[in-house]
């Protein structure tokens, strides 16, 4: 099993943010951005990390990356240390397949959420009134049902420790403006069916997703990550069934045992059994085989 990385530290570098996941430093003109194997869940960072995560999301996001050129920019430059500035690579060892060097873009202060499925927050929504972010839904859905078409359901973005709290289309626009609103709207819809129907073909669902866009002077390009099981719900195309919970890929498996603890969701979070994280961790790198046919050149 390769390093484990909770945290990094890097004294020659301005750092820049640490995220739930990422460690970011500026590297004045460039972004390096590291994805640890921090794990969150319910907006509270466990105190145990995930073997390999933070390559498996790295790879994932490369990946889809790649596949989404056609509809969209995004901010990376490159994932190889060597062609990272110099004083990166003393870290080789900490930065190899988990980081990239990324251009400076403007976040956009909106989660772009699209959904494709029935679940989490929007069945919660939907069962107390009949709606996801103020779109009204057939009556008589059940949980984990294909949506009639997917929706573009925006969140406001949190804070570390603090949740996103949904929002409707008219509070985005007021928030951001109609036109870019519009432009992400459509972008987050067009990236979100591309990726649903290529990983269908592989046999996951991804019942719903976040995406974060940035502006690079005025045009909007993808960044953070993308259509990872950190960012999205990935289901076994298998073992679906709706009118219940499903079976998952992504980190829905945590989340299922701390709800099962006596804990109120607040940090500081409780340690996770090493049977659960052994079991997140195995499915973080199916979803990376079956999405890219990756898998042992991570370990």
């Amino acid at each position: 099993m390769s390093r484990t990385v909770f945290q990094t530290y890097f004294p020659e570098f301005k750092f820049f943010r640490r995220g739930k996941v990422r460690d970011i430093y500026d590297l004045e003109d460039r972004l390096l951005m590291v994805a640890t194997d921090r794990l969150s869940a319910f907006d509270v960072v466990m105190p145990d990390p995930i073997p390999d995560k933070g390559k498996v999301l790295t790879q994932i996001s490369l990946f889809w990356f790649d596949v989404m050129k056609p509809i969209v920019k995004n901010h990376v430059i490159s994932s190889s240390v060597d062609e990272f500035p110099e004083g990166c690579k003393p870290y080789r060892e900490i930065l190899n397949g988990r980081s990239m060097l990324v251009q400076k873009a403007t976040p956009i202060p909106i989660e772009c959420v699209v959904r494709g499925y029935l679940s989490g927050s929007g069945w919660a929504s939907y069962r107390e009134t009949g709606k996801i972010c103020g779109i009204l839904l057939p009556e008589g859905m059940s949980e984990s049902d294909r949506l009639p078409q997917p929706l573009f359901t925006p969140s406001t973005k949190a804070d570390l420790g603090e949740h996103d709290i949904n929002i409707d289309f008219e509070e985005t626009v007021k928030r951001i403006g109609g036109a870019l609103a519009e432009h992400v709207r459509d972008l987050s819809l067009a990236i979100y069916q591309k990726g649903a129907e290529l990983a269908e073909k592989k046999g996951i669902i991804i019942a719903d997703t976040k995406f974060e866009f940035g502006l690079l002077g005025e045009e909007v390009i993808l960044i953070d990550e993308i259509l990872t099981p950190d960012s999205s719900r990935f289901w076994p195309k298998d073992a679906y069934q709706p009118g219940r919970s499903q079976k998952s890929y992504d980190k829905q498996y945590v989340r299922d045992y701390l709800t099962s603890l006596d804990w109120n969701k607040k940090p500081p979070a409780p340690s996770l059994p090493q049977e659960v994280i052994r079991n997140t961790r195995e499915k973080y790198l199916e979803a990376l085989s079956r999405l890219t046919g990756k898998r042992h050149d991570i370990l």
